[in-house]
């Protein structure tokens, strides 16, 4: 509490404190993260107005939704709420009842037959009405324009034999079912906040192994006590998007306009009549066609016979490099013996001489 001295010196609370007291509610003590549980003590008149909310459900979930709606109908009594399935219609409802003491239960039983209209079984769907569960419901077929771009994705998403998903629950220990053109998944808050990023960032082309690396660094890093306050940037992989080559489109030129129609391409009877075979009899034109065989046969025999015949011609030596021992007749002819034999006569004369 703040104070205030007088001229005097004393120490006298300040008038705007007078009236203040201490908070039970907001200490050091208080965790204000923990979900504490709404019990019936909390609220024990009830509800004073009835709140219901509808669904439909597809005509194959008729069958399964038949079996399972007594013990659907068991769950959701236990926490005070009314339920109806109604064929006909293809609907069901909640609705609360005057036993009903938790205001929230209503919301938690309208995605539980949310999620089981859209395909999720009841033993995965019944955990929602948990406190620390909820659920979510990611529409994913208005984030791709294509439809067989979007269909690839979506299989990127569940992996060969749905191993991505299964890895994508195990580190999110979340529930995960991709049906249709939707991704339902119950969990608790923050795994749910990290399934949408991973299946928006999939249907955007990032491929969900990246994201799933990166929470398995993250969750390793959790456990050391030494890096919990630390920034984990410098650990994260750093993924760079690659430009893909892809196909060039040749780009059709367009032609001159023209009033007149395209020439029109001529038929197999009108080549036979410009070439004169039409007018041949049947024997006679089987007969030409096996002169045009037979003249096509030569032709590939000789050409085959040509390629053989090269592997047998010599290749042409180089002129330049000549070699220390070829010593043809023609050059000994060209060396001018009487000449040589004079120089030699007086290389001995001089010698003598001295």
């Amino acid at each position: 509490m703040s104070t205030s001295e007088n001229p005097e010196g004393e120490v006298q609370p300040r008038k705007k404190d007078k009236y203040r007291k201490d908070k039970p509610w907001d200490h050091e003590g208080i965790d204000h993260w923990k979900m504490e549980d709404f019990k019936e003590e909390d609220n024990p008149k009830g509800m004073l107005e009835e709140s219901s909310f509808a669904t439909l459900f597809p005509k194959y979930r008729e069958a399964y939704l038949r079996e399972v709606w007594s013990l659907v109908k068991q769950k959701l009594k236990e926490v005070g709420i009314k339920s109806n399935l109604d064929v006909i219609e293809g609907s069901m409802t909640v609705s609360t009842t005057r036993k009903t003491f938790d205001p929230y239960i209503i919301i938690k039983a309208r995605d539980m037959i949310k999620l089981m209209s859209r395909g999720v079984q009841y033993e995965q769907a019944c955990k929602v009405i948990e406190d620390d569960m909820t659920s979510d419901i990611i529409k994913i077929r208005s984030l791709v324009r294509n439809k067989e771009r979007f269909v690839k994705r979506r299989q990127r998403l569940i992996g060969p034999n749905g191993a991505t998903l299964k890895a994508l629950e195990l580190l999110t220990e979340c529930y995960i079912l991709v049906q249709g053109g939707t991704c339902a998944a119950i969990g608790s808050f923050k795994g749910l906040k990290q399934v949408r990023k991973v299946v928006e960032e999939t249907m955007k082309n990032i491929h969900p192994i990246y994201n799933i690396k990166t929470m398995m660094i993250k969750r390793e890093l959790a456990k050391d006590p030494a890096l919990v306050n630390e920034n984990w940037d410098r650990f994260l992989p750093k993924f760079k998007s690659k430009n893909v080559q892809r196909k060039k489109t040749k780009i059709k030129e367009k032609k001159p306009y023209t009033p007149f129609p395209p020439q029109q391409t001529e038929s197999k009877v009108d080549k036979q009549l410009a070439s004169g075979e039409y007018f041949l009899k049947k024997d006679e034109q089987a007969e030409k066609k096996q002169q045009d065989k037979i003249r096509k046969q030569e032709e590939q025999t000789n050409k085959r016979k040509e390629e053989r015949k090269q592997a047998f011609v010599a290749p042409e030596e180089p002129k330049d490099k000549k070699s220390k021992l070829d010593n043809s007749p023609a050059e000994a002819s060209d060396v001018d013996i009487a000449a040589l034999k004079k120089r030699v006569k007086l290389a001995q004369k001089k010698k003598k001489t001295k």
